[in-house]
């Protein structure tokens, strides 16, 4: 049986033994088969045993009395513990803690959706739930409302707003932890602390009013690891009368200037409700062409005229943004039809219908929307990206993301583009030109650059030294990461760093007086107990 860094072998069985106790000696496990299923299953230091994080043990609690009584017993005999909801944050970090050793608090048994109301539109569940399990229940029950969902679906919304992940539907909805309300917390000595409204006996209004009396604590409890969130509230989105897709194609290099600014006033201005999809099919034809490549990576007038007479000729818009609206049939017609009116000032700008619905819809329908999750439905279809098929006969084991936040601007999306083509051929990889951001959330742009995994571990030695490249390079030109995986939680930390890293000075007196002893989640999101942060 391993034992925790730090932590006697006398001392641990003797906390194996209350952990037992405290939640049934099943869901306590210390057999290397079992402990094993708490790798990270796209660990950037796979092969490498020295290197990999893997943790000690793991215990599954079924409730928050039982989670109480695991940070009682770690508290006490100063055992390291790695709280997950699912698991599965797979590009993230997985289920594998981010110090070695550590026992990981499973929380997959808390799965139960505690309330669900149609009239206020809100629901409050364990960690254990999973988008699919909020799903189902909202649909078993025939309620008209929509949940919003990552990809993969397999995920916990809890999880996933802690994270700060984000999906593809309504603002607020589609940030997760903007959408949340009301939270419950275990601290490291087994205390536990309902926030906003929940801190009142009986309060009515947990799930629908954040802030309660007092300060608003609730952020200091996601990426962090100063506690245990066994409960959280989620606002719902009620199920809207139809949804429709437009698509707007300009087809010059500096286009996407005036593209993405009437995208950010659409959306900031609530004309449109959703986030976008915007590509550049030239930059697509990029990857099979390695002189257009090379013009890319420019920013002289000559390279963008030859490029504009490339998009020309092969007769693909430069630019394209698909825009999504929700709301009543009527409604986002004209909100389509105003949208086509500012874009129509861009010289040769053209316009597509895309997929339009009307709700609810059949499970025919269901099968040919082109994305289940602008539908609020969950899915695992993101994993056919990395599948093998014909375009990818060799798959990689894996991926890491690499997550930095631009600003919502043409010039931005030109200037990564370039930084960080360049940023990937300076480290003798092949550059990367047809990366493009996402409109998670409000306001900015974040671009996902995702990393392979493979068997070999000098390949994995290089993407990790490629990883960090990349981290300070785009803090360079003040981009950083909002979120990342545990093995690049150091680096990403270290790139906010003003006033001689004040912010991280903050989160460590934080740390040191809530979790005195370090035992919560020691250097996830950079944040290292007392007695660690010198090793």
């Amino acid at each position: 049986m391993r034992v925790p860094p730090g932590v006697s072998a006398k001392d641990f069985a003797a906390a194996v033994k209350k952990f037992e106790a405290a939640v049934g000696k099943k869901w306590v496990f210390t057999d290397e088969d079992d402990v094993k299923l708490y790798r990270d299953a796209y660990s950037p230091f796979l092969g490498e045993e020295d290197e990999e994080i893997v943790a000690a043990a793991a215990v599954a609690p079924d409730s928050t009395e039982q989670v109480q009584a695991v940070m009682r017993i770690a508290n006490e005999y100063k055992i390291p513990i790695y709280p997950i909801s699912t698991g599965r944050n797979l590009g993230y970090g997985g289920s594998a803690p981010a110090y070695s050793g550590s026992v990981v608090l499973d929380l997959k048994r808390m799965n139960r959706v505690l309330e669900v109301s149609e009239r206020n539109a809100y629901a409050l569940v364990e960690p254990g739930v999973s988008y699919f399990d909020l799903y189902r229940y909202i649909q078993d029950k025939g309620y008209k409302l929509w949940i919003d969902c990552p990809d993969p679906g397999w995920g916990s919304p809890i999880g996933n707003a802690l994270d700060h992940g984000a999906g593809y539907t309504v603002t607020p909805y589609r940030d997760h932890f903007d959408a949340h309300c009301g939270m419950e917390v275990v601290l490291a000595n087994g205390d536990v602390v309902r926030t906003g409204m929940g801190a009142l006996p009986g309060a009515k209004t947990w799930q629908q009013f954040k802030y309660g009396f007092g300060p608003f604590v609730d952020g200091i409890f996601s990426q962090s690891n100063f506690g245990v969130v066994t409960k959280m509230g989620f606002w719902l989105y009620p199920e809207p009368e139809a949804y429709r897709e437009g698509v707007v194609n300009v087809f010059n290099h500096d286009d996407i200037i005036p593209l993405v600014d009437g995208m950010a006033y659409l959306m900031n201005a609530g004309i449109m409700n959703s986030s976008t999809l915007l590509n550049s099919p030239l930059r697509f034809a990029a990857a099979r062409d390695q002189e257009l490549a090379a013009l890319l990576l420019r920013t002289d007038d000559e390279a963008k005229k030859q490029l504009n007479a490339k998009a020309a000729e092969m007769k693909v818009p430069f630019w394209s943004s698909m825009l999504k609206f929700y709301g009543p049939e009527k409604v986002i017609a004209a909100q389509w039809e105003h949208a086509k009116e500012r874009f129509s000032k861009i010289p040769g700008v053209s316009f597509s219908e895309g997929q339009s619905w009307r709700f609810p819809l059949t499970k025919e329908q269901i099968a040919k929307a082109r994305d289940e999750n602008d539908l609020g439905i969950p899915s695992l279809s993101i994993f056919s990206i990395g599948a093998r098929s014909a375009l990818n006969p060799n798959p990689t084991h894996g991926h890491l993301w690499f997550s930095p936040v631009i600003p919502m601007t043409g010039e931005a999306i030109i200037e990564s583009q370039r930084v960080l083509a360049q940023a990937f051929k300076d480290m003798g990889q092949q550059p990367t030109v047809n990366v493009f951001p996402q409109s998670y959330h409000a306001r900015t742009f974040v671009i996902l650059v995702g990393f392979p995994i493979t068997e070999d571990p000098e390949k994995n030695k290089k993407t990790r030294d490629v990883f960090r490249h990349m981290v300070k390079v785009a803090a360079d030109h003040g981009w950083a990461e909002y979120r990342t995986h545990t093995a690049f939680m150091d680096d990403c930390m270290a790139a906010y760093s003003f006033n001689d890293h004040a912010l991280l000075r903050l989160h460590e007196t934080l740390k040191d007086a809530i979790d005195p002893n370090g035992i919560i989640s020691a250097g996830r999101y950079g944040i290292w107990p007392k007695h660690l942060r010198k090793t």
